[in-house]
């Protein structure tokens, strides 16, 4: 439904991976390999889905990953999910490239959990004022997001004429006039309240094509990110820190080593680098490493409820959602956002009983692997 309704564009830039997408079908073999071995006659009456998390209980396992553009799946797309998020009993992540800024996301969901995530800015400075407005919203938790020196390569968005800010071409007109729903119900109510939609946190000029270049170089992402910008991260930031794109154990006790509060094993949802290791993979050794000292989480290939306890048998204690709640928004809007997460829900619940274990973290006793191969490559 998700694919009907929006323009081809934007939808091949939420589905689809980098170069020759061989991540997103290795990320998806890798988790169909995982196998977990059902225990009988335990007769638990109900499940308990709650987990704790940064010092905090969560009504289940799950945290709605920071997406960039969120807002272009549904007008406000961002506070929708919010609302929708805190009404399941989990966090938010809003991203440093939503359509709408932190502050309008509280302002639409006061009472969510908002985590924020943060691409760090060549211009220091630009990156620091953003902080400043992120930590005056009460934002929690910080996600440093790591594993994005550079854009990656997506020759898709080429073709479809796809660019942010939004540019005009015959391409992307043709594209969104094939989509009369999602023309009037989301680019002409932003063009008549806001404008031309586009990254919520850039600066205004950002929002033009005449001004973009001027002010383009400050707000790259900074290739040259290094350990040192996350000790003085920790020192400015009061609240939790977590290192999003970890995948090499020596970097997670690297982090560990300078008072992380968590990473997130992530492969970026098969976005960025196509020859990356598998989640599946890493996961369990990095856990091993440094589960004891912060909290490991988990992203990449989730499109099931049994795929987030599949994650949180190796080693996870809580997995992040992109995808599928940008899909229920496009579908349903704000209710499609709430049937995808009680979805999720119900698909966690049923696979826990059919298991017969009574809390996400008993799978890790049921770990079974399809093929001796994967077992000795986690």
């Amino acid at each position: 439904m998700a694919r009907r309704r929006l323009p081809r564009g934007l939808f091949e830039y939420i589905d689809r991976g980098t170069e020759d997408e061989c991540a997103i079908a290795a990320m998806r073999r890798s988790l169909d390999a995982i196998r977990l071995s059902p225990r009988v006659l335990t007769g638990h009456a109900e499940r308990d889905l709650r987990t704790g998390l940064f010092g905090e209980t969560l009504a289940m396992p799950v945290a709605v990953s920071p997406t960039a553009l969120a807002g272009m799946c549904a007008y406000d797309g961002e506070a929708k999910l919010a609302r929708a998020a805190a009404r399941a009993g989990i966090p938010f992540c809003v991203a440093t490239q939503s359509v709408t800024t932190v502050e309008e996301v509280r302002a639409g969901a006061p009472d969510a959990n908002l985590w924020f995530q943060l691409y760090v800015w060549k211009d220091r400075t630009m990156t620091a004022a953003l902080l400043d407005r992120v930590r005056a919203c009460g934002v929690s938790t910080l996600l440093v997001t790591v594993d994005t020196p550079m854009g990656p390569k997506r020759e898709y968005n080429n073709r479809n004429g796809f660019a942010v800010p939004f540019t005009y071409s015959l391409t992307a007109a043709l594209d969104v006039a094939a989509h009369p729903g999602w023309l009037f119900r989301v680019l002409l109510r932003y063009l008549r309240e806001t404008g031309m939609p586009t990254y919520g946190h850039y600066p205004q000029e950002f929002r033009s094509s005449i001004t973009r270049p001027s002010i383009a170089e400050a707000v790259k992402l900074e290739n040259l990110l290094d350990w040192d910008d996350l000790k003085e991260l920790r020192r400015l930031w009061p609240g939790r820190l977590v290192v999003k794109g970890v995948l090499d154990p020596r970097d997670a006790v690297t982090a560990a080593d300078l008072g992380m509060d968590g990473v997130v094993v992530s492969a970026h949802g098969g976005r960025n680098l196509d020859s990356a290791p598998l989640v599946a993979e890493v996961l369990p050794v990095i856990a091993d490493s440094v589960g004891h000292r912060l909290d490991v989480l988990a992203d990449t290939g989730v499109r099931r409820g049994s795929d987030a306890l599949k994650y949180i048998a190796l080693g996870a204690k809580a997995v992040l959602l992109g995808r599928l709640p940008l899909w229920g928004l496009a579908a349903g809007d704000e209710k499609g956002a709430d049937d995808i997460l009680a979805m999720f829900r119900t698909e966690i619940d049923q696979t826990m009983t059919f298991l017969g274990v009574r809390t996400p973290a008993e799978c890790a006793d049921l770990l079974r692997w399809q093929d001796g191969a994967a077992a000795q490559a986690a």
